[in-house]
């Protein structure tokens, strides 16, 4: 009886690693780099399992991931990041656009990155990703719209870009 929370957590592992392992490629750019995010916040989650409550155990989850790589980021400095070929076949996916896409999002601040990427790819709500990240909700708006802004005028597209 007292090892059926280590089942419950083999059984969140499979079902929750390969989304984490998204968002953490998300976030950094990088799928080795996202191998080790991931890693590091399973074993972070694995020490606090039996205290964690059942209905909050993904956005802890996602909290680890993010604070797992701010820290990463802010150890390492600046890191130049070069897009790897996709894994799996493109079927008619716009693979130069969302290589484009990768090489904006690296050019932000690991914050900015962060509040875009859970705002916009993960589609969390403002309330969430200030919770997330341990910030306002206008932080939040102002760090999105800002990283949005610097990506529109990196990808130079005179349509999205605002003078």
């Amino acid at each position: 009886m007292a090892r059926d929370w280590e089942q419950q957590f083999v059984e969140y592992f499979s079902v929750r690693a390969e989304p984490l392992r998204r968002l953490a490629y998300s976030l950094c750019g990088d799928w080795h780099t996202a191998e080790d995010l991931v890693q590091a916040t399973f074993v972070r989650l694995y020490r606090n399992w039996p205290r964690v409550r059942t209905g909050s155990v993904d956005a802890y989850s996602r909290r680890i991931l993010v604070n797992v790589f701010l820290s990463d980021r802010r150890s390492r400095r600046r890191e130049s990041v070069t897009p790897d070929p996709p894994e799996l076949a493109t079927n008619g996916v716009d693979v130069a656009g969302r290589l484009a896409v990768r090489r904006a999002l690296a050019q932000l601040s690991p914050r900015q990155r962060a509040a875009v990427v859970l705002r916009y790819l993960e589609d969390l709500p403002v309330a969430e990703v200030a919770a997330l990240l341990g910030i306002t909700e206008g932080t939040v708006k102002s760090q999105t719209a800002r990283g949005i802004q610097s990506m529109r005028g990196t990808l130079g597209d005179p349509v999205l870009t605002r003078e």
